[in-house]
Formats: C-alpha cells, structure tokens, sequence
C-alpha cells in the first residue's frame, strides 16, 4: 500500500479549478503581483468609529441589543447567522439568530432584566420555557426591512425558547434552519434536551415558528447548514475541535420535519483522514480534491455527545472546528475556524455529485478541496460565518484576535479586505447579502449590533 504523503501528492496533482494556488499559501508570484488588486480598494477609517469600509461605501446600524420590537420584546444579545428572503412589497425579510448561552444574565434574551416579560410569551411558542424562572433565551428574530429605503418596517421574535443558537442556513423553499450549538441535557433549569435544528419559515406577518426541532438532523454542537438546491440533500457542520461533516438526506425533499437519513462524509482514498494540518495526519496542499462517500449514522438522538468519535472510528474524516457554512455557484463551502498549520483556519469546497444521494453517486461522486489555508493572519484569521456574495466571492466573517475584518475571497483565491471592525474586538458574524445584492448585513456580536451596508458593489 502506498504511504499516505505519496497519495496526497497525487490527489493533488488531480486538482482542477484552482488558478493561482501561491496566492492560497501567503505567496506572491510576478504575474500574481502584475495584476490589479481584488476588492474594492483600501478601507477608510471610520469618523464615528464603528465600522470601516472602502470608499463609496456606507452603513447604517438598523437594530441593536435591548430595543423594543414591535412584538413587545426586546431584541436579544449577540446576533449570529442571519439570512435574507424576498419579502412583500419589495421588501427583505431577514431571519437572525442570538447566541444566548445556557447560563447567560437575563437581560441578554428577549424578555428583559428580571426576565420582566417572560409571562407574555406563551408556552406552546417555546421549545424550552423551563422549570423556574428562567428558560432557553435564544432562538431567531426577523427583521422587514425596506431595502430602497433602507429602512426597517418591523422586527419580532420568530423562534423562541431555545439556547445557543449561532448558526444555520436559508433553504430554497423560503425558511430559516436554526442552530443550538450545545449539547445541554435537561436539568434542574430546562425542561428538555437541546442540541437540535430548527425550521423557521420566513415572513413578514408577526409571528412565531412552531419550536419543533428536527430529531432526525442528529443531536450535537450544531453550527450551520446549507442545502443543495438540486437534490435537497441538506449538510451540518460541527463546532468541534475533531467535529465531522454531515449530510441529511430528507425522506421528502423540502419537508425536513418527515423524517430522514443523516451520514457523514468519508475520503474514498483515506479512511479515518485527518484534514486539520496540525501534523497528526498527512499534510494536505491547498488545491487537493478527494472524491467522497457518504456513511449512515445510527443512534443519532444521543445524550454521550459522540457521534464524531463513533464516526471517525469507522472511518469518517474529521476537521477543525467547521463553523460557516454557505452553498452558492453550486458547491457548498465550509470555514474550518482552527484548520491549518498555524490553526488560523481553512475553507473548504463541496461539489456535490450530479447523482447526489441516490446509489448513481458512487460512480460519480461529489468532490471536497482545500480551498484556502492561509496560515497569514494579515490575509484572514479564524474565518468563521461565511456567504457567497451574488458576484460569486466568498465573504467570511473574522473571529480571531484584534482586529476582525470582513475578507473576500475570489474564486481563485485571491484575498481582499471589505470591511473592518472599528469599535472592538469582537467578532463578525452573519454576513449576508439582500435578494436584490443591493445591501449587505453582517453583526458585531458583542455590541448586539446589526449594520446594513450599501455601496457600489457593482463594481466587483
């Protein structure tokens, strides 16, 4: 058998699509250095401080932490994962999460310091009310939001009860899949077990989604999904430090809540392969593609928190904390936060097969490549939330140390700054661009704040 360094050479060799790979690694060639930089040129600072962008751009904060919505709540701390869908009248309707933690203060949820409203909510509108005085303090609000007028209409809480809810994905049928990256048990504060998905539809009418989460899409510390619009296959990632990458199978395509098959991906070529670059497994090049299979999972509702472990065992790969997730141009990328040599992060590249979960793929499979690992952190540190931008660039989300930017990334792997937090050091998160391209929201997490951005992105 030949050894592993020897395969992963050749699999390398295989690898189309990928122009200009010095750029992936930090370096900088003639021809890379004769061309006109990616982007939309340097950041100017900010005279408010806040957020810093490329000139002819600007933004405007359209929701914070702690304002009254017109549910009568108030809008909880530290939004995540957000996504946008077309609304009535022109408008966009954007879906956001809260990354309430299990044992966070009160006034971080919806209902106020002393949880002062909590009795306004009725229990069949939350997943988890508790058993005291306090239950799941997470969960989505939605956002109308008048996008010629840059305006917000109305905002409202749109999944209550839950906890820890960071990411997620929209779905081609007009819904939200939110997150709890948690693996809570129910104790002596929540009634139930959280770790779940759940599907929030998408409107513009105040209202609530049913809290039923979706036992089927396994129990574990969630991050986000993306669907494949073509087979309606629907992948997870893992915020784990050895996390698997998942693909649910739905019964029926669009009705994730009928029931389905939930696996993880495994490298044809390598059982048990360990993508992280932190020398505990082969080192793998930027450019690499691996053909992959798909193995089913059992006992997937489980209260041990180890299906990566079972997974990896029977020969699942494994990566480094995957977080960001988004499908767009017909491949589904993932941002490993701590993947790389120097554990700054990696982004991944899912083709998925033109057979996609039906027996057909195994003669043509879908295909995963290393798509950056940049091991610079001038050039991107910690990607975390990520999207496609209607150009077809990916915009992640900094979560690292210092400053956090927004980094574009071209099809080719060629990186640019397109926005930077001016205000703190935490984290971005949510980017995510209107159905029309026209505005781009992404969050400051720890100041609670949401930031609508426009410009002349025309120019990309």
């Amino acid at each position: 058998m030949p050894d592993r360094r020897h395969f992963l050479k050749q699999a390398s060799a295989l690898a189309v699509g990928f122009a200009g790979l010095q750029t992936f690694v930090g370096c900088t060639t003639v021809e890379s250095a004769s061309r006109p930089p990616a982007g939309f040129g340097t950041l100017q600072t900010d005279p408010n401080g806040l957020f810093d962008l490329p000139e002819g751009f600007s933004y405007q904060v359209i929701s914070r932490h702690g304002d009254e919505m017109d549910d009568g709540f108030l809008v909880p701390h530290r939004p995540d994962g957000m996504a946008t869908f077309p609304g009535p009248d022109g408008t966009t309707l954007l879906v956001r999460n809260h990354e309430v933690n299990a044992d966070a203060p009160l006034e971080e949820g919806p209902y106020g310091a002393g949880n002062a409203r909590a009795t306004e909510m009725p229990p069949a509108d939350q997943y988890d009310a508790g058993r005291g005085d306090r239950g799941g303090l997470g969960g989505t609000t939605t956002v109308v939001f008048d996008t010629d007028r840059q305006v917000v209409r109305r905002q409202f809480v749109s999944l209550a009860g839950t906890i820890r809810n960071c990411a997620g994905g929209p779905t081609p049928w007009n819904s939200w899949l939110s997150c709890e990256e948690t693996v809570r048990r129910a104790d002596d504060t929540f009634a139930k077990d959280h770790g779940y998905v759940f599907e929030v539809p998408a409107t513009a009418e105040m209202k609530r989604a049913r809290p039923h989460p979706i036992k089927a899409m396994g129990r574990f510390n969630h991050e986000a999904v993306a669907v494949d619009p073509n087979s309606g296959a629907v992948y997870l990632s893992e915020d784990r430090h050895d996390g698997l990458l998942y693909r649910f199978l739905p019964d029926e395509p669009g009705r994730l809540a009928q029931g389905g098959q939930l696996q993880c991906c495994c490298v044809r070529q390598q059982s048990s392969l360990d993508t992280r670059n932190w020398g505990s497994g082969p080192e793998i090049a930027p450019g690499t593609t691996f053909d992959i299979e798909w193995m089913d999972l059992e006992d997937i509702d489980t209260n041990q928190d180890d299906l990566r472990k079972r997974g990896f065992a029977d020969g699942a790969a494994c990566f480094a904390r995957e977080e960001g997730m988004w499908y767009g141009d017909g491949a589904v990328y993932v941002a490993c936060t701590n993947g790389g040599k120097n554990k700054k992060g990696q982004v991944w590249r899912y083709v998925p097969s033109p057979h996609e979960g039906t027996p057909r793929e195994a003669e043509e499979p879908g295909t995963l490549a290393l798509f950056v690992e940049p091991n610079d952190t001038t050039v991107l540190e910690n990607a975390d939330n990520l999207t496609v931008a209607p150009w077809g660039d990916v915009i992640a989300c900094e979560d690292g140390s210092d400053d956090q930017y927004l980094v574009g990334i071209t099809p080719k792997g060629r990186f640019y700054k397109l926005g930077r937090n001016a205000v703190s050091e935490s984290e971005l998160a949510g980017a995510t661009f209107s159905p029309d391209g026209s505005t781009l929201f992404v969050n400051i997490q720890h100041e609670g704040l949401t930031l609508a951005i426009t410009g002349p992105w025309q120019q990309a």
